[in-house]
């Protein structure tokens, strides 16, 4: 499919203008964002647990996952043909329908609805997992990784505080009749919203089609005229791409892996505290670990995006696959110490981060300007599968063999990262050797 952006381009310094403004309006939507996400998922395993059960709480989780994993192949394709603003006002908005079909779920007491409410929510951490590649678009190759740092950075603010007012929210709607738990997915409803609101009327003029219009003008000084821009679109397309760039390769693989170890631990650690704390604590205590926790995937963040630039893509990768081990030998070996457990899923976080920024960095930067929705798209659909099976399957390993095992389970999966990323570099995408795409 081509599609003529032979409009004139802005010039380059209109162009960083352009980008200051899309990365404060990002900046300010992630925080929103990032309080409808994590006050939802600070509960959801709670919820799902005492509405259907243990073991099919994980599965709760997982359709979250899952939401967020399927949405991003129809949110890709439509930032293909129409930018970056659509697409993120569509996943916002079915996150605020997700969220709204959980309250209704927990009012009538019904199991379907619930998970049908949990996929759907996931639509708010597609929009939000995004968002750190719109912030690369019009980004100059050595700030690349510290701009979409900056993206993710920007949850912390929300995801931090947001866990401990799942209380507050439920306090106050179970005033209002709505039963416990419920009170946090209808502040996630209203949150999403906002920030669909404010992307639809702010995010102008476009960075992916203000980006391609760059492109097609490089080429054109020579010849006289811009030729089209061919968007090659689709999943097969873009593991075709994927499957030649050895870089490319190890970001995908690096968002993936980490994705699935840091969901497989966290989502089945609410259910953990709550083996030893009573029900007047619970909430208290998940919210302050969660925080760590979310502490550790995105308040250091600018510092590995500066690592991510300054000392290069696969070493930031190893040092988060480093981390994401120490961290499931802490938390196994934690037992009923809530501190320990703490320390362990603040690790957690960190090693979330190093792999999330260096990897997608190194994969947005692995592919031409045309692609890179295809292959954004499909590394967030497998890294959302990834995630969604292991929050499926961490609740019965959880009943079956307890917490420290799955923790276990979860450190061997990063085996086959660490020998993708020892293995002899193609592309290292590190600073000042390799900020271009490679080719075939």
């Amino acid at each position: 499919m081509a599609t003529d952006l032979t409009a004139p381009a802005p010039p380059r310094p209109d162009v960083a203008g352009i980008q200051r403004r899309t990365l404060r309006l990002l900046f300010l939507t992630q925080i929103v964002g990032g309080v409808g996400v994590a006050i939802g998922i600070s509960v959801g395993a709670l919820l799902a647990a005492r509405v259907a059960g243990t073991a099919l709480a994980g599965l709760a989780q997982s359709a979250g996952v899952v939401g967020a994993a399927l949405l991003a192949v129809p949110v890709t394709r439509l930032m293909a043909a129409r930018g970056r603003r659509p697409g993120l006002v569509l996943a916002y908005l079915v996150g605020a329908v997700g969220g709204a079909l959980v309250v209704v779920a927990v009012v009538t007491d019904r199991v379907p609805l619930l998970f049908v409410g949990m996929l759907l929510f996931g639509g708010g951490t597609a929009a939000n997992l995004q968002a750190r590649y719109t912030a690369v678009d019009l980004a100059e190759p050595e700030r690349r990784g510290r701009q979409l740092s900056l993206v993710v950075w920007a949850t912390t603010i929300g995801s931090v505080a947001a866990p401990n007012f799942a209380a507050l929210a439920d306090d106050v709607t179970h005033g209002w009749g709505l039963p416990l738990l419920a009170g946090p997915f209808l502040v996630s409803a209203v949150a999403f919203t906002l920030a669909a609101g404010v992307l639809l009327a702010l995010l102008r003029p476009d960075p992916l089609l203000t980006a391609r219009r760059l492109a097609a003008a490089e080429p054109a000084r020579a010849a006289g005229s811009a030729p089209p821009v061919t968007r090659r679109g689709g999943m097969a397309a873009a593991w075709r791409t994927v499957r030649r760039r050895p870089a490319a390769r190890l970001g995908i693989a690096a968002v993936a892996v980490g994705h699935l170890v840091m969901v497989a631990v966290m989502s089945m650690t609410p259910v953990h505290l709550d083996e030893w704390h009573s029900d007047a604590d619970l909430l208290r205590v998940v919210g302050i670990v969660l925080s760590l926790h979310i502490a550790g995937m995105y308040a250091f963040s600018p510092v590995v995006g500066w690592l991510t630039d300054r000392v290069g893509r696969r070493p930031v990768i190893l040092g988060g696959v480093a981390l994401l081990l120490a961290a499931c030998a802490v938390a196994g070996a934690a037992g009923h110490r809530t501190p320990a457990l703490s320390v362990g899923l603040a690790l957690l976080g960190l090693g979330w981060s190093g792999t999330m920024v260096a990897g997608s960095t190194l994969l947005s930067e692995s592919v031409p300007t045309a692609d890179r929705p295809g292959v954004q798209g499909l590394s967030d659909l497998l890294m959302g599968l990834a995630g969604a099976g292991a929050a499926a399957l961490s609740g019965f390993v959880m009943r079956a063999v307890g917490y420290p095992t799955l923790t276990l389970l979860a450190a061997i999966a990063v085996v086959p990262l660490v020998a993708l990323a020892l293995r002899r570099p193609g592309v290292d995408g590190g600073a000042g050797a390799d900020g271009h795409d490679e080719e075939d």
